[in-house]
């Protein structure tokens, strides 16, 4: 849902900004490419970021050539790379925080307490 102070669009709105016809946004959610949120009545509302998102489809059905399973992969890998690119900036956050403290915590360390065993090893020559 949108914050109160978020602008909203309705889809003739959105297809005029856009220059894009209504059925255009409509096959696009049919496709679930876009989900714009929904008012009481059941009207379709477009946030900023769908907008923007609708005009990355359009660059890529427009500019590139993509067809729209192949904008779908593509949305869907962007997604996924926005995902892995937090996580290495969380992880290099906590490696830094690390690094700053001298040590790793115990629940997060591979080896939590020491074996007690000792390993040794015998030269077959010594043994003949």
């Amino acid at each position: 849902m949108h914050h109160f102070d978020e602008p909203v669009y309705m889809i003739s709105i959105v297809a005029k900004i856009l220059e894009i016809h209504p059925q255009t946004l409509r096959q696009y959610e049919r496709e679930n490419l876009i989900t714009p949120s929904r008012s009481d009545g059941r009207i379709r509302l477009y946030s900023q970021r769908d907008i923007e998102k609708i005009k990355t489809i359009l660059r890529l059905t427009r500019e590139v050539g993509v067809n729209l399973a192949g904008v779908d992969v593509v949305m869907r890998l962007k997604e996924k790379m926005e995902m892995m690119e937090q996580e290495i900036m969380e992880l290099r956050a906590e490696l830094s925080r690390v690094r700053c403290s001298g040590g790793v915590p115990p629940e997060k360390s591979l080896v939590t307490k020491r074996s007690i065993y000792e390993m040794v090893i015998f030269d077959d020559d010594l043994l003949k």
